[in-house]
């Protein structure tokens, strides 16, 4: 599948040494701000875009579920097509206007003043964001050293947390005034730093407008939609990302239904896993800038799920004390497991992607971690938060399933790819 050289130049300085969030390598640098701006205005908005259209523009909650579902699966097939496109005719300007598009959408939510306006306007969001996302992991391999491209995204994914981190406490400022004004604001403000990200776009180095591929591979640049190793991979490589939507939706209902500790709780674990993901994970892609060692990682990351899953089930038993110092034990060991899977994630979506189709090779992989972002809540519900202990083992199980399936369809992989002669 890789037609990458065998062997990976090495990392450049600039790029691998990292002193803060700006770091001196000119790419990393510009990279790291176009990041921190687009992670800033996504913190800005999370915490209160459900909140906006229910009490702002007065739709119901379950409405507004639906139809970010709805969006949700707009999303997920935009990868792909936007990938080939870029493939075709340039990673750098595609990103530039998908992102512009994004600033555009968000824009529009200040305006919506009914349903069908607000499913428009979300669809069109969650398709243009989404798409952009396969655009940008594949201009990260266009620019970025073969041998510094999962440390840099591993800096970069730092570089998030701490933007979306400080972009979080902002939005929760507007969630306290709690007014059409505050939430304005805020909103094309995100809108603004989209457009402001795209510009820095535009001074990456590389191609402009031109093609960036100049062969397809065998079977055409759609290839990794039928690749079966590829998709396998990515199906296990989504399973595990499933653990967000553990974080983010599971826990906090599981401490306020189910354990005896204090509510905030939920709100400690989530700063914990900011806080240490972004100590960590610069510090995981450590001997996993290869293959096997991604097959180690992800292997690993799927048995400390597994242990996260089996404290958090423990907690339902425990005082408020004992319960939230699980809580915590659980909430590190999670994001041991998350620093781990991200770095093999990365790994194997560059290492068994076509270079000629790199743009519709990180399209998919990218759709099946955004198809697990969706999928999650409703598991975790039906799981944990339903049967209790016994869902916490299920999910524990389906960790422990996927990453130790990772090395079987890696391997597969590798062997098709020489069956065809790459």
């Amino acid at each position: 599948m890789t037609t990458s050289p065998p062997a990976a130049r090495p990392a450049a300085p600039a790029a691998t040494r990292f002193g803060g969030l700006l770091p001196a390598g000119p790419v990393l640098r510009r990279l790291s701000a176009l990041t921190l701006l687009n992670a800033f205005g996504r913190g800005l908005f999370f915490p209160v875009s459900v909140l906006y259209f229910t009490r702002v523009v007065g739709l119901g909650a379950t409405s507004v579920g639906v139809g970010l579902t709805v969006a949700g699966l707009f999303g997920i097939a935009a990868g792909p097509p936007a990938g080939w496109a870029s493939d075709l005719w340039g990673r750098r300007t595609l990103l530039t206007w998908l992102w512009i598009g994004c600033g555009g959408a968000l824009a529009a939510y200040t305006v919506v003043g009914s349903y069908p306006a607000f499913l428009g306007a979300a669809i069109a969001y969650a398709a243009l964001c989404q798409a952009g996302m396969g655009v940008r992991n594949a201009l990260y391999a266009d620019v970025l050293p073969a041998g510094a491209r999962v440390e840099g995204r591993a800096h970069l994914r730092m570089v998030t947390n701490a933007g979306m981190g400080v972009g979080g406490a902002f939005g929760a400022l507007a969630l306290q005034l709690d007014s059409r004004a505050g939430y304005t604001v805020l909103i094309l403000l995100d809108a603004g730093l989209f457009v402001a990200s795209a510009l820095l776009v535009r001074r990456l180095p590389g191609e402009g407008g031109r093609r960036v591929a100049d062969g397809a591979p065998a079977g055409g640049r759609w290839r990794a939609v039928r690749d079966l190793p590829f998709l396998a991979v990515t199906f296990l490589n989504a399973v595990l990302a499933l653990q967000y939507g553990l974080l983010e939706v599971g826990l906090p209902l599981w401490i306020v239904g189910h354990t005896e500790a204090p509510r905030w709780s939920a709100a400690l674990v989530m700063v914990l896993n900011c806080v240490l993901v972004a100590l960590v994970q610069v510090r995981a892609t450590r001997g996993v800038a290869d293959l096997p060692g991604a097959v180690r990682a992800m292997r690993r990351a799927g048995l400390l799920l597994a242990l996260s899953c089996a404290a958090f089930a423990v907690t339902a038993g425990l005082s408020p004390l004992g319960a939230l110092a699980l809580l915590v034990v659980g909430a590190v060991v999670q994001v041991l497991a998350e620093a781990l899977s991200a770095a093999g994630g990365w790994t194997v979506g560059y290492g068994l992607a076509d270079a000629r189709a790199q743009g519709v090779y990180q399209g998919v992989f990218n759709s099946g971690q955004a198809a697990a972002a969706m999928a999650a809540p409703a598991l975790v519900t039906v799981t944990a938060i339903r049967h209790g202990a016994a869902g916490w083992i299920v999910l524990a199980a389906l960790f422990v399933v996927a990453g130790l399936g990772v090395g079987p369809a890696v391997r597969w992989a590798r062997r098709d790819a020489e069956w065809r002669g790459e």
